[in-house]
């Protein structure tokens, strides 16, 4: 999202929302927030210590396992993890001398034949939502948590494979005396689930849940999240009648009311944005019509926990659209369009290269930066040096972007 002062936002909200704490949530369960990029959830058993998730680095979950000692002196011998993001599972390699079994789901869809194919592009784009090839001050956090480790010299990724896979969807378990129940709930991956303490009433929503509006689709590219199973997935969490819901990244959330109304809320917000773009992709509107013109309702717009600092709601109507549709609008010039550099040069040629430089000037002055950066696009793609300009464009609607990862690709794309 777009706004003036998009940059302070997103700053406020990273202070605000994953300071370092370890939360005793009650005798035997922790929630360490703030401690790597993700969260994790710590369960004491009988003789051992469970972990849901890992952490994202193996110098961080060394930094976790030095910091319990002033819990507990039992060792971890059980990992879960909710999802396959690398972010909760980079530090598991710590526990390789005492863990005795990793436990992890199967995606409910595999990945496309040859996805593997897209790994330089897939890399590269994500090193630019992810803000790694930017300084600390350039990122500020990485929307839903703080930088990873390995962006600050706090180890690397060290990752321990699942010796127990499941493709159930729900599995029900007795580990080391603790009663625990893991059920899947494709969402944000096509693997995430969440773990169900009965006895404590406590539910790990992996990345399902986190305060702020959701990635529903990532820019560094991915293959289309099932919004729907999305929401069905948390209504499945909300059946449970969880008295604690521990997120992956953020806080807690803590009494059955609040979850009720927060986790409604924002099955309400996925909802509202899903429903409402496919009923005016049925009206014959346009991709870029929806988004002109979709915006959560001002109930839902101004909840904390649905500002738009990882995702954006503009992304979410875009990625539903082509999801449903196709990239084809339903115009008939777009059936056979002529190659961005032929057309863009063809209007530079109308409208004189001096005359859209001094336009680009206007624009930045003005601060209309996306009018500025596509007016840079047309030179360029006719051939003319316009790199500088389109430079400053992106630093300038970088201070503006509310999300983190929108932020990191303009920095990112600037400093290229």
């Amino acid at each position: 999202m777009l706004v003036e002062n998009g940059e302070e936002l997103l700053q406020k909200f990273a202070d605000e929302t994953y300071p370092y704490e370890i939360h005793r949530i009650n005798e035997r369960i922790l929630h360490v927030v703030g401690l790597g990029h993700s969260n994790v959830i710590v369960i004491e058993g009988n003789s051992s210590l469970i972990l849901i998730d890992s952490l994202d680095t193996n110098m961080r979950a060394e930094m976790l396992k030095e910091r319990l000692k002033a819990y507990t002196n039992k060792e971890v011998e059980t990992i879960i993890f909710t999802h396959c993001h690398p972010d909760h599972r980079g530090g598991s390699g710590a526990f390789e001398s005492t863990v005795k079994e990793i436990i992890a789901f199967a995606p409910k869809k595999p990945m496309l034949k040859y996805y593997d194919r897209l790994n330089d592009v897939l890399n590269q784009r994500g090193q630019y939502q992810h803000g790694y090839l930017l300084n600390n001050q350039e990122a500020i956090c990485q929307g839903i948590g703080k930088r990873e480790g390995f962006t600050q010299n706090e180890g690397q990724y060290h990752f321990f494979n699942p010796t127990t896979l499941y493709t159930d969807d729900c599995v029900k378990r007795v580990i080391d005396g603790v009663n625990i129940e893991l059920v899947s709930v494709p969402g944000e991956t096509d693997d995430q689930i969440f773990v169900w303490l009965e006895t404590d009433k406590v539910l790990c929503c992996g990345d399902n849940y986190y305060g702020c509006f959701p990635n529903l689709y990532a820019i560094r590219g991915t293959q289309y999240r099932d919004i729907a199973t999305w929401i069905d997935s948390l209504e499945l969490i909300l059946s449970y009648h969880p008295q604690y819901v521990l997120p992956g990244h953020t806080q807690a959330l803590i009494g059955e009311m609040q979850i009720q109304e927060i986790i409604g809320h924002y099955k309400e917000a996925l909802e509202y944005i899903l429903l409402n773009t496919l009923d005016y992709m049925n009206q014959g509107m346009s991709e870029s019509e929806i988004v002109e013109r979709l915006q959560l309702p001002d109930d839902l717009r101004q909840l904390s926990y649905l500002g738009e600092f990882y995702g954006t709601v503009e992304w979410s109507v875009r990625s539903i659209y082509q999801g449903y549709l196709g990239w084809f609008d339903g115009n008939p010039t777009h059936l056979h369009p002529l190659p961005d550099h032929v057309f863009n040069s063809k209007l530079v040629s109308l409208i004189g290269q001096d005359k859209l430089v001094l336009e680009i000037r206007k624009a930045m002055d003005t601060k209309q930066y996306q009018l500025a950066l596509q007016y840079c696009d047309m030179l360029i793609d006719s051939g003319f040096s316009a790199q500088l300009l389109k430079k400053k464009a992106l630093l300038a609607i970088a201070k503006w972007e509310t999300s983190a990862n929108g932020r990191h690709y303009y920095l990112s794309c600037a400093k290229e």
